[in-house]
């Protein structure tokens, strides 16, 4: 059974919560609250390269921790504190300061090894990526649900696997979407004229906001901060934002509107 990526308040964006029931195939699909304000302590030591490597730590957040284990998919240029996972049984991606945050507990490299795997249909892997698709996901009354969303890119390390994000759900998430394209769950939209990109003129340079500083004002009246860590190949409008008081990672178009 495969249900939608989870659903969050509008107003309640310094964290992320979703029932323990949604499911997304195999996998639950759940998103652990955050605590605001994560604390720090620096460690000067060397470390060795994570990327690629398989993890397992406590996460103790409040009263209680759980033991977590992942696949470190990448480490973030313009924060090289800051490291993207995908953890098992979790669709979204996950970026922590793994050795500074104090809720990380325990951090040990696995000696387990990825299994390597090939696409299955490169060509097919290259039309999507970009494009606007409507994925579809059981519920549990039985009827099918369809979400839209945009393809962003093959995952780095984790290489069958796709990074997606919806429009009702802003965040980074990571599927097998080949794998759905086939069973008939995901269909790819046809290109309007509205999505293609305006032509640049000659010469024209277009700045990256990736490293830039971000604040974003939620409907309750507070606000958020945060930095943009990565800009989408496919898409140069689109952007990755780590906001401090969470862990989850947002996408958002950054149109310039000036």
């Amino acid at each position: 059974m495969k249900s939608p990526p989870g659903h969050r308040d509008a107003a309640d964006t310094g964290h992320a919560g979703v029932s323990a029931n949604m499911m997304k195939k195999k996998n639950p699909h759940k998103k652990h609250k955050s605590s605001l304000g994560p604390t720090t302590k620096v460690l000067s030591q060397p470390r060795r390269n994570i990327v690629g490597c398989r993890i397992q730590h406590i996460w103790k957040d409040g009263g209680g921790h759980v033991v977590w284990k992942g696949t470190v998919l990448d480490q973030v240029p313009v924060n090289p504190s800051l490291y993207l996972i995908k953890y098992d049984g979790f669709d979204c991606v996950y970026g922590l300061e793994l050795h500074k945050d104090e809720r990380v507990q325990g951090l040990e490299v696995l000696p387990d090894r990825l299994a390597k795997s090939r696409l299955t249909d490169a060509s097919l892997a290259e039309a999507m990526i970009g494009k606007a698709v409507e994925h579809m996901f059981e519920t549990e009354e039985g009827p099918k649900e369809e979400w839209r969303g945009m393809v962003l890119a093959r995952a780095p390390i984790m290489t069958t696997w796709f990074y997606i994000t919806y429009e009702k759900d802003p965040v980074l998430y990571m599927y097998q979407l080949l794998d759905d394209y086939k069973e008939g769950d995901l269909r790819i939209m046809p290109d309007s004229n509205d999505s293609v990109p305006a032509e640049r003129e000659p010469g024209e340079v277009v700045d990256s906001l990736v490293g830039k500083q971000v604040e974003y004002a939620k409907e309750d009246g507070g606000k958020r901060t945060g930095m943009v860590i990565h800009q989408v190949e496919a898409k140069p409008s689109v952007y990755f934002i780590k906001f401090d008081d969470d862990f989850l990672i947002y996408v958002y178009d950054l149109v310039k509107t000036s």
